[in-house]
Formats: C-alpha cells, sequence, structure tokens
C-alpha cells in the first residue's frame, strides 16, 4: 500500500479490449432476440405486416434512444475516475445533494431486484428450444440444473471459464447477425420498419399497442450493465463493440420479423421466431450456442450483484457481510450469502412460472425504475457540472417521458408477475433505508472534544506504573475526520471505564471517498511517542481490509524508524520479540430508559435485527478476535460522560 495510489483500467481501445468487452456487458441486452419478438407475437390480437413493421420500428428506435443516446452517448460521460453505475453516479453528487441516496437505492435496489430474472428467463428461453426438437424435453428440470451449476461454482471464481466469454459472445453475435440477414435476403421489405412511422402507427392504431410498449422494453435490459461495466472495459472499447452489437442485433429482429410476415398463418401460442429462423440442420448447435450465451448473460448479472452489494456497503448501504476473492483477477470477488439469495429467487421463479412466456411479465418494471432513477441522477450530476439548463430540461422532457411512458405500460405486467421483482425490491430498499438510517441516526449522538485537551492525562497514565498495563500497543477505532478531534466514547474508554495504560496509543481513521480506487494513508503523531493517528482514505469500490492495511503501515513506519516494533518488556526484547497489539472496539447501543421517537425508535429496532444477519465489525475488518477487546456504552453515552467536559473546550457533533 502507498500513501497516495491510482487504479490501471482498460481505457484505450484495442482489438483484446472489444474482445473482452463483448464477454462482460452484452450477455444480458444480448440475449433478449430469444424473447422479444415472441412476447411482441403472442400480445397481438392479429399478426398483419403493419402490426410487425410497427413493432419492430419501436425496437430500433427504443435500442436508439435508450442504449445509444442515453446510455452510450450521454451516460458513459459521467463516469468517477473511470467507474460507471448507479452507486459511482451516486458518489459523484452525494456532497452536494445528500437527499439523492434516496434515488440511489431505488435504483440499486430494482436493478439488483431485476437481475434474479435474467438468469431464470435467458436459461430457460434457451432450453425451450429442444422442444422444437423434441416436445416431451422436461425444460424445467434441465434449466434448474444448469442454474444450480453456475451458482455452485461461484465460490470457485470464473477465471477459467471467464477467458472464453468474449470469444463465445463474439460467435453469438455473428450468428445472430448471419440468421437474420438470411431471412432479410428473404422479405427484405421488412427494412421499412426503420421509419420511425410505423412506430407511431403501432402505437395510435392498435388497442394493444401501447401495453406492447412493455415487451418493445425488453430489448434494452441490460443497457445499465453497460454503464456499471465502464471501469471494467472503458468507455473506447464500449462504444466500438456496440457498433457492431447493436447492428447484429437489430439484424436478427428484422429477420425475425421478416419470418413472422412469411410465415404468418402458421404463427401460434408455441411459436418462438428467434428458433424459427434457423435451418433445421442448423437447430441444435443453434440451442446449444443459446444456452451458452444465456449462461454468460447469468454469470454477468451475479457478478454485477457481488460489485453492487459491495459498493453499497462501502456507502453504508447494506449490513457487512463477508466478501472472498476467490482468484487473483482484479475486481473479482464472491459474497456467499447473496449468491444463494439469488439462487433461491431463481429456482422459485423458475418453479413458480416454469415457462419464460410466463416470465416475460415479471420481466423489465423495476429494470425501468432503475433507468428512471439513472435519469434523475444525470440531471443532477449535469446541473452540478453546469450544463446549460435547457439542455437538461430537454434531456429530463425527452427521458422522463419516453421512460414514464414504458412504465405506464411495464405496470400492466404487475398483477401477471411484475409484483415479484417489485415485492423482492421494496424488500431490498427496506434494508438498505433502514441500515443507512440507522448509521445515521446513531452517529448524530457522537460527540468529540480536542485532543489537546487530554494531552496531559494520557501522558499521566502512559507513564502511571500503577495501573497495570492494557498492552504495549492499544489500537481505537475513531470516527473523527480532523486530526484534532477524538470521540468522547474513546476518552471515556480510555479514563473512566477502566482507565487502560499502553506505550502507544493508535487511533485509526477510515474515510471512505467518493472517488473509487484510492488507498492513501496519513500518519499523524498527536502526542509525541505516545499517541498517533493513521487515517486511511479509502475508494468507496475499494474493500477497507483495515487490519491488513495496518500492518502494512507498522511495518514500513517501522523500516523508517519511525516506531520501536520490539518489544517493551525486558525479558522479550532481549530476544527481539515483536510487540503485541489489542484493538478495543466499542459498540453504542440504546439503553433501555432511552427512547426514540417512533419513526426512530422503529429504524432502530429494525438495524438490531439486520445487524444480526452481517458480520461484525471486528470480522469485517480483518482483526483477529483473540486481540480484540469489545465494548458496549450507551447511545447517549458521548453527552453525559462526568468528568470529560472542559470549561474551554465542550464537546462538539461532528
Amino acid at each position: 500500500m502507498k500513501r497516495s495510489g491510482h487504479k490501471s483500467q482498460i481505457t484505450g481501445a484495442s482489438t483484446a479490449g472489444v474482445l473482452i468487452t463483448l464477454g462482460i456487458i452484452y450477455g444480458d441486452i444480448g440475449t433478449s432476440p430469444l424473447y422479444v419478438m415472441r412476447a411482441i407475437i403472442h400480445g397481438a390480437d392479429t399478426i398483419s405486416e403493419l402490426f410487425i413493421l410497427g413493432g419492430l420500428s419501436l425496437v430500433v428506435w427504443t435500442l436508439t434512444l435508450q442504449t445509444t443516446i442515453k446510455y452510450i452517448t450521454i451516460t458513459l460521460r459521467a463516469d468517477n475516475k473511470g467507474e460507471g453505475g448507479i452507486f459511482a453516479l451516486f458518489a459523484l453528487i452525494r456532497k452536494r445533494a445528500k437527499w439523492a441516496f434516496i434515488l440511489a437505492m431505488i435504483g440499486g435496489c430494482t436493478l439488483l431486484s431485476d437481475g434474479v430474472i435474467t438468469p431464470a428467463i435467458t436459461i430457460v428461453s434457451a432450453v425451450e428450444g429442444l422442444i422444437i426438437v423434441n416436445p416431451r424435453i422436461p425444460v424445467v428440470p434441465i434449466a434448474l440444473a444448469i442454474i444450480t451449476f453456475l451458482f455452485f461454482i461461484q465460490k470457485y471464481g470464473t477465471k477459467i471459464v471467464g477467458h472464453s466469454f468474449g470469444p463465445i459472445m463474439l460467435v453469438w453475435f455473428t450468428m445472430l447477425g448471419t440468421l437474420g440477414l438470411m431471412q432479410i435476403f428473404r422479405y427484405p421489405m421488412v427494412l421499412k420498419a426503420l421509419n420511425p412511422y410505423y412506430g407511431y402507427y403501432f402505437l395510435t392504431h392498435y388497442s394493444e399497442g401501447f401495453l406492447l410498449l412493455g415487451a418493445v422494453f425488453l430489448c434494452t435490459t441490460g443497457a445499465d450493465a453497460l454503464y456499471s461495466d465502464l471501469g471494467h472495459c472503458g468507455l473506447k472499447n464500449i462504444r466500438i463493440s456496440w457498433g457492431y452489437v447493436k447492428t447484429t442485433l437489430l439484424m436478427n429482429y428484422f429477420g425475425q420479423g421478416a419470418w413472422i410476415l412469411i410465415n404468418a398463418d402458421h404463427v401460434n401460442e408455441w411459436t418462438n421466431p428467434f428458433f424459427a429462423i434457423m435451418p433445421s440442420w442448423f437447430l441444435m448447435f443453434g440451442i446449444g450456442i443459446a444456452t451458452v450465451a444465456a449462461i454468460i448473460a447469468s454469470q454477468a448479472m451475479i457478478t454485477g450483484s457481488f460489485t453492487l452489494i459491495s459498493e453499497a456497503i462501502s456507502l453504508n448501504f447494506w449490513p457487512k457481510i463477508k466478501i472472498n476473492y476467490p482468484t487473483n483477477i482484479k475486481g473479482q470477488m464472491y459474497i456467499s450469502s447473496i449468491n444463494w439469495i439469488l439462487y433461491f429467487c431463481c429456482v422459485f421463479v423458475v418453479l413458480f412460472f416454469q415457462k419464460s412466456a410466463n416470465m416475460e411479465a415479471a420481466y423489465g418494471l423495476t429494470i425501468n425504475i432503475t433507468m428512471l432513477m439513472t435519469t434523475l441522477l444525470l440531471s443532477i450530476y449535469m446541473y452540478y457540472k453546469k450544463v446549460p439548463v435547457y439542455l437538461i430540461g430537454l434531456f429530463l422532457s425527452v427521458y422522463l417521458f419516453i421512460e414514464g411512458a414504458f412504465l405506464v405500460a411495464n405496470l400492466n405486467k404487475f398483477i401477471y408477475g411484475g409484483w415479484f421483482t417489485f415485492m423482492l425490491g421494496s424488500l431490498l430498499f427496506l434494508v438498505m433505508y433502514v441500515w443507512f438510517s440507522g448509521r445515521k441516526i446513531k452517529n448524530s449522538f457522537i460527540e468529540f472534544a480536542k485532543i489537546e485537551n487530554y494531552t496531559e492525562i494520557i501522558t499521566e497514565l502512559h507513564a502511571d506504573e500503577s495501573i497495570p498495563k492494557c498492552a504495549t500497543n492499544l489500537v481505537f477505532l475513531t470516527k473523527a475526520n480532523k486530526v484534532t478531534d477524538v470521540e468522547t466514547k474513546i476518552i471515556y474508554s480510555m479514563l473512566n471505564k477502566q482507565p487502560k495504560r499502553a506505550d502507544v496509543y493508535w487511533l485509526l481513521h477510515v474515510d471512505i471517498l467518493d472517488e473509487p480506487h484510492v488507498l492513501e494513508y496519513k500518519i499523524t503523531h498527536l502526542i509525541p511517542n505516545i499517541m498517533i493517528k493513521v487515517d486511511f482514505r479509502i475508494g468507496f469500490k475499494v474493500q477497507p481490509r483495515v487490519n491488513l492495511f495496518f500492518h502494512q503501515v507498522i511495518e514500513e513506519m517501522s523500516r523508517n524508524n519511525e516506531i520501536d516494533l520490539i518489544s517493551r518488556y525486558s525479558s522479550l526484547r532481549k530476544f527481539h520479540i515483536t510487540s503485541d497489539f489489542r484493538f478495543i472496539v466499542i459498540d453504542r447501543i440504546q439503553n433501555y430508559d432511552f427512547d426514540f421517537p417512533p419513526r426512530e425508535q422503529f429504524i432502530m429496532d429494525m438495524y438490531a435485527v439486520f445487524k444480526k444477519f452481517g458480520i461484525s465489525e471486528v470480522r469485517a475488518l480483518g482483526l483477529d478476535t483473540s486481540n480484540v477487546t469489545i465494548e458496549t456504552v450507551p447511545i447517549y453515552v458521548d453527552k453525559e460522560i462526568p468528568g470529560l467536559m472542559t470549561p474551554d473546550e465542550p464537546p462538539r457533533h461532528r
């Protein structure tokens, strides 16, 4: 660890970078052809040329307006030191617009909840292609077996198979374009759908047209992944690869439309034009590559969920939970609890809905809300970046109208399956809101005092041999941002609760920054040879492994002769035994004789429940439990500690 640092990333365009990008971020949007046109035709009263051309036109302009213009052209510019995603966007504005945490939470929760559907609908859609070969194929058991295997291998990492994602997705998109082009040659008039008039006609002349916007919207689910994975792939690689991806997607959609118009009399409720456009000799290979592409899309969703939760923990939106790093690939992580929650939710979706056509009703509603939240956060960001107000107004007018229309159409899905992702998203939001608000309530009771007012007392305590030595090095975790301050609860623990004599007192402070990949530290000698403060400045995408960082700091200080790491006990010192460290973790709890107002009391009660499901601060920081003392103090003790207030400097709120 260095006193300052930066993160390297893929910034320049390259063939390898484009290939990696294909494998990382296009799984979800790239597998949409499996079900989009099927969803549109299954919602039709009658199939006509104008109906198909209208549906295709809406797909074309949805991909253009939502994905190309909003995300590729505009949103990707709102990067946080090269990183993207809704939490990265929030981190850019949270100091100026603290209230925007609500928008970030809603967007993050709905993104997670809708992601549960991705493995289910894509894998089931791909496996359903086998029904064309043999109608008695047991789709559900096969899909469940694939999903179970996918989630089971997460704890081992995806290093080996991950290298193949890019080439496989290149084959997938090439296949999409080729199959579509073959049908376009048979019915070239389908290209008239490029004219937006047909989309307008679709919405105004068909009674079911507006409601079918919910089906059209499925073509752009996954656009958010382009932004979330900005840091992994780089802006140039995403923009270059999107040109190829969009072209092949549109060719496939047009090809499916052409096949439908040629075979309109043979279309029924079982028809999936995606598989219908495949030659019979190619069908099994097509089903195989579709299944692999579905697995890659699902893997991207799972990995994205781990990253999202990790960022939520750093932003204090989620309880601390255990995070593992199964491989040495930068950024790859495994969160067991989230993995199995996602798994059981996916299994429920498959068992409950049985067919991918039924899952379409549950898909899209909450991701629509995510896109709305991104639009609002992006407009706030643009305002603080001094973008002209008229341009912000134009941006909001266009995209609130478009996404609002999609939302109204998607709300029609609520009773048919949208309730599931909405309910899941609401539960996730409850956890985030309670955790964030609970911490905020607890922190509002923190009081600080000037360290200089206690310098003499601490110095005398350090030298008082009548008090048993607590440890050679006594380490307190502090929330004081100012180097001159210390929490009164630490002074209370050090002097009042049980006087703690030590040779060196350490104060560790962790500041989670709005930037993603900073890892810096600063050392301040508060009382020479007696009290030292270490301030860590950690980006919100960096895991705060404080125990590891602290050991690196003290080793570097020892090499620089800033501290003496050899034991102060004479019997041990002559053998050059390393000195001992003891950590003091102070947890503030609510006293039974102290009540909050009803709303805050509800939040604190729920906060206590959620805290039981997370890991302790000791485990979260990676501390050796044999060297940690956990103390509890009343949540309001900072306000009423006899003997701590000094006449010239009363304790102050944070």
